[in-house]
């Protein structure tokens, strides 16, 4: 049975107050999760009692060290289904797995080749792409969104030629929250048989995966959007193709072999992992992975359902909102066009509520929007109706001190800052 009470007790930060002894209320999950208890033990654990380097020693620490972080591979494996270890790699973050795949994929690339993103984008699924072409001089081509804030697929059909080599696209907007049916573009585009790329950092964490059912050729996602630790990603791809790319990064453990005069690649995975990785984090990462299977990714996503549609019915009572989401999970975003998302943000948090204000490193689809900046609340499965219901509560004192409400004219003016003005992140 799904006890989210049960579950709060199992992070420390939930029982934080903040400001005037008001309870946090987190609602910033789409940047970064909250730990709980078993991660930040198993972190300790590890520097208490068998802190070695991996795969280099023979003593017993680094056997111990070795053998508890290769289990996490397999951690990985079955949580997407993949078929096997050697498919899973570790890096940094998401941004980093696809600078790894810009990178090496782009090896093969020539002049005039097209690659196909869409609007609903993070930076980091743009960035890797647009260096790529500046160094190969290659084509990107841009998937439009509909007024629904949906995924335009018929156009996306369209754009695809056989210039085109990789389709790079998020699973789950981190602003718009809708959820892309990878599947329809994976089989829509067989016959040009592009690449497909899959940015799941904010799927994974949500709801159940299953690499082989999706269609696509590799997949990335991160550690810290799923209760785990910071500087750890994943990069899970096909096997037949990783063999296939040149290595990313070079120096230890990526290499077989060395000589005066050239050397020779590892085996996958360990051809992407040069130099000693993130130990702890991967292995408390694993623990993570536990954490979130015992309480079950279908009912998570179930959950986070209802408690999305619970948002949206309150939030419905400002009519003076601009809701961008149709059928998003998770992630409501907003905007209103008197008062700054800072300040609302600034103001929720004097209430102890924390959500994100800003372009959510996603500037093109701001510009699609047409907005520089939004507020959003994302949700997971520990937070609560209650917590909804403060958190209307604060957006109300924001409207009511910009004196912003239904039954009054808009101004079209922009009200004057109050709060410190923040950079958009």
């Amino acid at each position: 049975m799904f006890d989210v009470e049960k579950i709060r007790k199992d992070f420390p930060i939930l029982e934080r107050k903040i400001w005037d002894d008001k309870p946090l209320v987190y609602l910033d999950n789409a940047a970064t999760t909250q730990k709980p208890k078993a991660v930040i033990e198993s972190l300790v654990n590890y520097y208490e009692n068998y802190n070695a380097n991996i795969h280099r020693g023979v003593h017993k620490l680094a056997e111990e060290a070795t053998s508890v972080y290769e289990l996490v591979r397999d951690k990985v494996k079955n949580l997407v289904s993949c078929k096997d270890n050697s498919e899973v790699i570790f890096t940094r973050n998401t941004t980093e797995s696809i600078n790894l795949l810009a990178h090496s994929l782009g090896e093969s690339l020539n002049e005039g080749d097209e690659i196909l993103l869409t609007e609903m984008e993070h930076h980091s699924n743009i960035i890797p792409w647009y260096l790529l072409r500046n160094r190969k001089k290659i084509n990107i081509r841009f998937v439009p969104i509909t007024d629904q804030y949906e995924l335009d697929y018929e156009k996306l059909e369209k754009l695809v030629t056989k210039k085109t080599k990789i389709i790079s696209v998020t699973h789950k907007s981190n602003v718009l929250g809708v959820i892309n049916d990878i599947g329809r573009i994976s089989t829509g585009t067989s016959g040009c048989r592009p690449l497909l790329i899959v940015d799941a950092a904010q799927s994974v964490p949500h709801m159940k995966i299953n690499f082989a059912d999706l269609g696509c050729d590799f997949l990335v996602f991160s550690s810290h959007k799923m209760c785990g630790p910071t500087g750890v990603g994943v990069l899970v791809g096909k096997k037949e193709s990783l063999e296939k790319i040149p290595p990313f990064l070079g120096g230890g453990e990526m290499v077989r072999k060395v000589t005066f005069d050239n050397f020779t690649s590892n085996d996958v995975p360990w051809k992407f992992e040069a130099g000693t990785p993130n130990i702890a984090d991967v292995i408390a990462f694993g623990t993570a992975i536990e954490y979130l299977e015992k309480i079950g990714l279908e009912n998570i996503h179930k959950y986070e359902i209802e408690l999305t549609k619970y948002a949206l019915e309150k939030l419905s009572g400002f009519n003076f909102l601009k809701i961008y989401n149709s059928r998003g999970v998770g992630i409501i975003t907003f905007s209103n066009p008197v008062v700054h998302p800072h300040d609302i943000a600034t103001i929720v948090d004097q209430e102890g509520v924390a959500v994100r204000a800003g372009h959510h490193c996603a500037q093109p689809l701001m510009s699609r929007l047409g907005v520089l900046a939004t507020t959003r609340a994302s949700f997971y499965f520990y937070n609560t109706k209650k917590e909804i219901d403060i958190f209307i509560d604060a957006l109300q004192k924001a409207f009511d001190y910009f004196e912003v409400g239904a039954c009054k004219e808009l101004k079209q003016e922009r009200v004057d800052l109050v709060s410190v003005q923040k950079k958009d992140k």
